[in-house]
């Protein structure tokens, strides 16, 4: 006879479980909130929002909770696969989110706004606040997105290539501070040897994928399929006929766009060119 199963009762959702685990350890030990801030060095108020599952913080912190709890890599475990959870995506992002996480190439046009793989979190607040997201689901999302670049900086990563319309270039954030980080991020991931990315000057003109976000998902089997992405919706394509029709286009465009090394060198020059915060 097969052995029995053993039932916990805890949540199987990573978020959750991960929230829970926090809170059944800090019981445990018989700390207040506050005496736990003091214990480990952090803002107490920290380990409130990670008890209820309003923010996931940073390896860095669960690490020092590791430690003073005595569970070594338990809770950072925990902490990575509620990372990578796609349940934490909107409804509509949690199939693509699967396939970007099990893809071993991703290739995308971006004809308006940076890709999430390459966003900073100042970025991707900014964008996600101006959709209408606000408070702790804003922060969790911003969390859930930077938390997804994992996948080009791991031991073995992804293999990303990136097209940008000039216009997400031109586009910057409110504060130049930012801005400016997130150029000096980009340019950054752009010498990493799994990234490449090219830039479409608008000189180029018109093409089969103006205003079309397209991102192509090769699988460890081969098959490739496409997401195409309006600010509305998003839609998978799997039919082989209309993904080859969809790489044709972006064939094309990658045609029209600069080089690797023409590419680093606009965005040094928009970097260059972007404002600094006054001196006060």
């Amino acid at each position: 006879m097969p052995p029995r199963r053993v039932i916990t009762g805890r949540s199987q959702e990573p978020r959750q479980r991960f929230a829970e685990e926090l809170r059944l350890l800090r019981a445990a030990k018989g700390d207040s909130l506050r005496e736990l801030g003091e214990k480990v060095g952090w803002d107490w108020s920290l380990f409130g929002k990670l008890e209820t599952g309003h923010t996931l913080g940073s390896p860095e912190v669960v690490q020092a909770l590791d430690q003073y709890y005595g569970t070594p890599g338990m809770l950072l475990a925990l902490w990575e696969l509620a990372m990578a959870d796609p349940t934490q995506f909107k409804e509509r992002y949690r199939r693509y989110m699967v396939l970007e996480a099990e893809a071993v190439s991703v290739w995308q046009y971006s004809p308006s706004i940076l890709p999430g793989l390459l966003q900073t979190p100042e970025y991707a607040r900014e964008l996600l606040r101006k959709g209408g997201l606000k408070g702790d689901e804003l922060e969790a999302q911003v969390e859930a997105r930077i938390g997804r670049r994992d996948v080009l900086l791991r031991e073995d990563p992804l293999q990303f290539r990136v097209i940008l319309s000039e216009a997400v270039l031109r586009t910057p954030l409110e504060e130049p501070d930012e801005w400016r980080a997130q150029l000096e991020h980009l340019g950054m991931m752009g010498h990493r040897l799994n990234v490449t990315l090219q830039v479409l000057p608008w000189p180029a003109g018109l093409h089969g994928l103006a205003n079309t976000d397209t991102i192509f998902l090769r699988g460890l089997d081969g098959q490739t399929v496409a997401w195409v992405e309006t600010g509305y919706s998003g839609e998978l394509v799997q039919e082989s006929a209309s993904v080859e029709r969809l790489q044709l286009r972006y064939d094309r465009v990658r045609d029209l766009a600069l080089s690797p090394g023409e590419s680093r060198q606009f965005i040094e020059r928009m970097l260059e060119e972007a404002p600094c915060e006054p001196l006060t």
